[in-house]
């Protein structure tokens, strides 16, 4: 039988992969440069092919170590979930769960589902990370994360998704628009020209382009970090946004000098999801959290 890479080896080779540079990849693996430098020779010899090019300066992957360090990552993600499908708590929704939340969800919906989570599992653990979709999906499929709430549509293939809800989007505009009158609105030319967007990164910006058919905005320069930001951005007068219904009724939306309204039918929306690894031995407390967040 042909001698197999270890885990260790694994581990090395992504972490280098991600930092390009030794003394840093060491670090993450709290061993010594030295350690990891002879693993990851001992990677090469066992494959039987080079995986790194360096020199004093600079370190690269080559075309076959890009390739074998992405299927670390999945080796070593599916690994844990083994882990911890043999050595989990027999009681459910108990120790911890890493859940990833966007950034346009979680202040709105995190609160109520937190104080459903603690009274009905005490035991439970919860270790949040709030970042943008690409980056909490990736944390996901290298196993740093459990779980992710996120909005849809987004490529999602390689992932277990469990849809939530329907997230209704809302114009909303200075009072005073002329534009909004009507108790109902329609993605107009005028709507389309001074629609606001998110910074890119954000999925909220791609399913607000969505609803307006992909045209870019003259206002595309004016791109805002947060929802706040974009809200205040509208009650300055700098132009109009698409807000998510779950964040109409919570404080941001306080000023006076604020209007929103629905949009006729079909409305934009987008759909909040719960995704796993398809791996994921955690099948049981993904449903649970899925109905503590429709709940919510």
């Amino acid at each position: 039988m042909a001698l197999l890479p270890s885990l260790k080896q694994f581990h090395y080779l992504v972490a280098l992969s991600e930092h390009l540079n030794f003394t840093r990849a060491a670090e993450s693996c709290f061993v010594t440069q030295s350690t990891l430098s002879a693993g990851l020779k001992e990677l090469e010899e066992t494959l039987g092919a080079r995986l790194v090019e360096r020199d004093r300066q600079t370190v690269l992957m080559t075309p076959i170590g890009l390739e074998v360090a992405r299927r670390a990552r999945d080796i070593l993600a599916e690994t844990q979930d083994l882990v911890e499908l043999a050595g989990r708590s027999t009681e459910p929704m108990s120790g911890q769960i890493r859940l990833g939340v966007i950034p346009t969800i979680a202040p709105f919906l995190l609160p109520p589902a937190l104080t459903q989570l603690r009274a009905r599992y005490p035991d439970l653990r919860l270790a949040l990370r709030e970042d943008q979709t690409a980056r909490l999906l990736s944390r996901l499929e290298e196993g740093q994360l459990d779980f992710a709430l996120i909005a849809l549509p987004y490529a999602t293939d390689k992932l277990l998704v469990e849809p939530l809800f329907d997230d209704r989007l809302w114009l909303v505009a200075r009072a005073d628009d002329p534009e909004i009158k009507k108790k109902t609105v329609r993605m107009t030319p005028y709507l389309s020209e001074h629609l606001l967007l998110l910074e890119e990164g954000h999925c909220l910006r791609d399913h607000t382009l969505y609803a307006c058919s992909g045209k870019p905005s003259p206002l595309a320069n004016l791109e805002a970090t947060s929802l706040l930001t974009l809200i205040q951005m509208v009650e300055s007068g700098l132009g109009i946004a698409l807000i998510p219904e779950m964040a109409i009724n919570s404080s941001l939306m306080s000023s006076a000098a604020l209007a929103v309204r629905p949009f006729t039918k079909p409305e934009p929306m987008r759909t909040i999801a719960l995704v796993a690894r398809r791996s994921t031995p955690r099948l049981v407390e993904m449903e649970a959290l899925a109905a503590i967040f429709r709940k919510a």
